[in-house]
Order: structure tokens, then C-alpha cells, then sequence
């Protein structure tokens, strides 16, 4: 399988571990679904990049500041079904590419990659991320 580069912008299927299932000690997501990758940092000690990313879920936040949701026209750009979603920007999974969680996107044997988002959304979302995070309200779960 050819794996693309990881950029911040790029949606990729990955099996994500939200925190609350992380801080009850599982270690597997229990689904693949789309993620965005907001951080990519490439190590100059060894060479691996070191990437994080936030999750797009169906299910419509308890909070609307913790989340962004995609238009629809984006979700048609990226191949994604018709259902709402939100990018949850208030947690991320940091792991080191590309991992063990990186999954087939269904339908396909090989691309792991649905697109990038348009570079205004995209912005947004790391902003969003910014401020929840300087505010104290961000959490990780590291999938080294």
C-alpha cells in the first residue's frame, strides 16, 4: 500500500481512540472513521514524523464550541456520505506515522487518504484547537 505523505489538512481513515475510552485503558479504537491531520512534525534524531490528529464523528457534540461541522460540500469533495458531521477539536491522538491504526478506507484496498480539506476550514480548526487548548480543555491520547 502506498501511503501518502502526512500533511496537516489530510483525511485519513484511522481507527481513533477517544479519550474516554483511552483514560479506561483500552488501546484500540473501536472503529475506523475520518480524521484530520492538524500537526505533522518530522524527528531530526531518527526520522520519524510524529503526527496528530482529530476525529470526525456523526454524533452531534454536547458542546458546539469542541467541534466544527463539515459542509456538506466538503463531504462530497472527500467522498464522505451525506450525514452530518463535526471535526471534535477539543482531543487528538498523537502517534508516529504511519502507525498501526491507519486503515483501508471501506470500499478500497489500499488508499488510506480521502482528501484535504479546503485550506479556510482547515484553519479554522486548528484555531478552534489553539484556543480550546490554551484554555485548558484539550486532551490527548498518545498511540506511540
Amino acid at each position: 500500500m502506498a501511503l501518502p505523505d502526512p500533511q496537516p489538512g489530510l483525511v485519513i481513515s484511522y481507527s481513533y481512540l477517544w479519550y474516554h475510552e483511552h483514560r479506561a485503558g483500552r488501546e484500540e479504537g473501536l472503529k475506523s472513521r475520518p480524521c484530520v491531520i492538524v500537526l505533522a512534525i518530522d524527528q531530526q534524531d531518527d526520522g520519524r514524523t510524529l503526527v496528530r490528529v482529530v476525529p470526525v464523528t456523526h454524533s452531534p457534540p454536547a458542546d458546539p464550541d469542541v467541534a466544527i461541522e463539515l459542509p456538506q460540500r466538503v463531504k462530497q469533495h472527500l467522498g464522505l456520505d451525506a450525514g452530518r458531521s463535526w471535526v471534535v477539536v477539543d482531543e487528538v491522538n498523537d502517534f508516529v506515522w504511519p502507525g498501526y491504526d491507519l486503515r483501508p478506507i471501506a470500499g478500497t484496498r489500499h488508499r488510506v487518504a480521502y482528501g484535504f480539506l479546503p485550506p479556510r476550514l482547515f484553519t479554522n480548526i486548528v484555531t478552534r484547537a489553539r484556543d480550546l487548548w490554551r484554555q485548558g480543555r484539550g486532551k490527548a491520547a498518545a498511540r506511540n
